[in-house]
Formats: C-alpha cells, sequence, structure tokens
C-alpha cells in the first residue's frame, strides 16, 4: 500500500510560530517548548520551538527576545527543509508593528513583487499572519506600545542563490513565502507562484511582451539563436496553461513560447500542463499529423515506435518533416488561440537539438521582433 505523503510548513508559519515564542516570553516572561499556532488556512498546528535567547534589563524585564523554529516540509522536496527561522522581538514606545528582515532575508530590488523595492522578502500573507500575532499578543499581555519584529534565517543568502530569487530579483537571501501556511507534498504551487512573480517583475520593468521558455533547453536555443540571456525569458516549466493565464491577467499584450518538440508538441493535442504524469501522447499526436501531411500508415506505425521525438523525425523525409511540423502547429496554434483570447497573442516556436527550428505558428516572427525592439529600448533606457 502506498504511503500518504507528509505535507509540510511554509517559511511563513515557521516565523509566525517563532514570532509567537518570542512575544510570550517578552511581554509575560513565561518560556514555551512549543506553540500552537492558527494558520493561514485555518487549521491549527504545534511547533517545537529549538533555540530561545533573552536579554534582561537589571530590573529584570526582557529588552529583547529571540526564538528560533526548524522547517519541515514533509514529502515536498524543498531546499529549505531543516533551517532555522528566528523571530526576533523588542518593544518600542509608538504603537503598532514593524516587520524587518534580518540575516538571510531576502531584500525586493525590483518592482512587480508583493512587497515594494527596498523591503524584506516578506511575503504578504505570512505579513499578516505576524502583525496578528503582535496584535493578539499585547491585546493578551495589556501591553500598550509598539513592537518590532525582525525575521533571520542563518545561512539564508548561500541558499537563495539556489532558487528563483536572484532572477525575480530578490537579492541577499531567501524569502519568507506562504499563502495558507501549509507545504503540500510535490506541491506545483510554489513554482506557479514564482512564474506568476517573473511576470510581474518583467511587465513592471516595462515590457508588454514576453518570451516563455519551458526549460534550460529554451533558454540555451533562445541565446544561440538570438542572444537573449536568461534573465529577459519567463521560465514556465510545464505550466503553460497558465503561464498564458497570468501573462493575460497582468495585462501583456503578447507571450511567444519557444519550446523543444518532445514537450510542446502536446500542445497539438491540447494539453496545457506537459509534465509526463498529466499524459504522454507525443507519438500518437506525431503520427496523427504525419497521416494527414500524407506520410503514410507505415511511417506512422514506425513514429509509433519510436523512442523519442527525435527518433520519430527521423522516419519522415524531410518533405514530409515540413508538411508534419505545420499539421503541428496549426494545432499549438488552436490550443493557444482558445486559451489566450482576444487580448493576448500567443505564439510559439518550436526546435529539436539537431534540427534548429522546425515550425512556428504564425505571428512568432512578429512577436520575436517586438520582444527584440523592446527589449533594446530598456537596455538603451538603462544604460
Amino acid at each position: 500500500m502506498r504511503r500518504k505523503l507528509e505535507r509540510g510548513y511554509t517559511t511563513g508559519s515557521c516565523a509566525q510560530a517563532a514570532a509567537k515564542a518570542a512575544l510570550k516570553l517578552l511581554l509575560s516572561g513565561e518560556e514555551s517548548r512549543t506553540v500552537t499556532v492558527t494558520l493561514a488556512n485555518g487549521e491549527t498546528a504545534v511547533f517545537p520551538v529549538e533555540e530561545l535567547q533573552a536579554e534582561q534589563d537589571c530590573d529584570g524585564t526582557f529588552r529583547e527576545v529571540c526564538c528560533g523554529v526548524r522547517k519541515r516540509s514533509g514529502d515536498d522536496p524543498d531546499i529549505t527543509d531543516g533551517i532555522l527561522v528566528y523571530c526576533r522581538v523588542k518593544k518600542k514606545e509608538e504603537p503598532g508593528t514593524v516587520l524587518e528582515g534580518g540575516t538571510g532575508i531576502g531584500r525586493v530590488t525590483k518592482p512587480g513583487l508583493e512587497q515594494p523595492v527596498g523591503s524584506a522578502a516578506i511575503n504578504r500573507v505570512p505579513r499578516q499572519m505576524l502583525e496578528k500575532e503582535a496584535r493578539e499578543a499585547a491585546e493578551r499581555y495589556h501591553y500598550p506600545g509598539g513592537l518590532v519584529l525582525t525575521l533571520e534565517i542563518p545561512g539564508g543568502r548561500e541558499l537563495a542563490e539556489k532558487t528563483f530569487n536572484p532572477r525575480l530579483g530578490i537579492e541577499g537571501g531567501l524569502s519568507v513565502l506562504g499563502t495558507t501556511g501549509i507545504v503540500e507534498p510535490m506541491s506545483s504551487q510554489a513554482l506557479v507562484d514564482t512564474i506568476r512573480a517573473e511576470i510581474r517583475v518583467k511587465l513592471a520593468e516595462g515590457r508588454q511582451y514576453l518570451v516563455a521558455a519551458p526549460g534550460n533547453y529554451g533558454l540555451d536555443f533562445l541565446w544561440e539563436s538570438w542572444k537573449i540571456p536568461e534573465e529577459a525569458v519567463v521560465k514556465c516549466s510545464n505550466f503553460i496553461g497558465e503561464t498564458v493565464d497570468m501573462a493575460a491577467e497582468n495585462g501583456a499584450r503578447g507571450i511567444l513560447f519557444v519550446a523543444h518538440i518532445g514537450k510542446f508538441v502536446k500542445l497539438a493535442g491540447g494539453m496545457m500542463n506537459t509534465h509526463s504524469r498529466c499524459g504522454d501522447c507525443r507519438m500518437e499526436l506525431l503520427a496523427a499529423a504525419a497521416l494527414r501531411a500524407g506520410a503514410g500508415e507505415k511511417k506512422a506505425l514506425a513514429i509509433l515506435e519510436a523512442a523519442t521525438t527525435e527518433a520519430a523525425l527521423d522516419v519522415l523525409s524531410g518533405a514530409e518533416r515540413q508538411k508534419t511540423m505545420r499539421e503541428i502547429m496549426k494545432k499549438i496554434e488552436e490550443t493557444l488561440r482558445r486559451r489566450a483570447g482576444e487580448d493576448l497573442a500567443a505564439e510559439a516556436m518550436v526546435f529539436s537539438g539537431t534540427r534548429g527550428i522546425l515550425g512556428q505558428t504564425k505571428g512568432a516572427d512578429t512577436l520575436l521582433r517586438q520582444f527584440a525592439e523592446e527589449n533594446r529600448r530598456l537596455e538603451r533606457s538603462g544604460e
């Protein structure tokens, strides 16, 4: 019997738990080895408090308190699993709560993200939960003054280099994230949120046209073919449909996908998530397109037996391959048009590692030219 995958907790939830423990000690003098918090989704969770530091004044009252909670990501593959998230709390005279980012917390350096440029990379929902804990603690312990909460993640700067943060314009550390407080095993939500943030950043830079690539093959092809750098491209992974939706929702005028045939042929069958767990119809789609292109039953059957799309294309003659790819691109164009609607131009270029560009939708060249012109304008304005 397959084991049920274990859920984990976000950095935001760990920061919330650390804040609750630190606030209790600062305002009441009581230590907590565990804390129970109500997460953003309404669930309750219990967190062990692993570290506790306090500075006292000569009268015995606490001047500053710091508590740490260890992040557990469950069965989600997350490089932040096991890190300690600290919240340092101190009093201030003026009422209200101030949230700050200390060691290992990134800073926003580009517009378009949830927080303004210069702010600590603590997202909206974690901020709300931290402010809630501060407000409730002040009421519970009858404290009339204000509070300063500073989050810290030792080693966060080094870990952040392995994340999308540098691409998004978050420098110097990790982001404090979470919308529900829970990390679902193998969750795709964090990646979709990252794509949304990347789209917003690029549009905030003054772009109207986007170029997207599912992965490194596309990024390499864009650089080798047109010297388009990685930082100018939206890396959309398998989430083609969501990327189209988010480009439209955030006001982009056009988006051009540049992708390997092995991934993007699936769009000819209407698949908008190209991950293998969502289905694999690559050879069937190529075989059907080859039949429509007149390649014949024998070659269509050979395509069905091929191990890769590159091997499937080898079955066809040059003329058959061109006709087959025209059929594929017509279907990809229909799929993108349906998803994008009337206000967003969505186009695609499909390539292979050995043959270069195999096909493109009708407006792909126009979108690429508009993107290139916009990119040159932005480069000149930044000089």
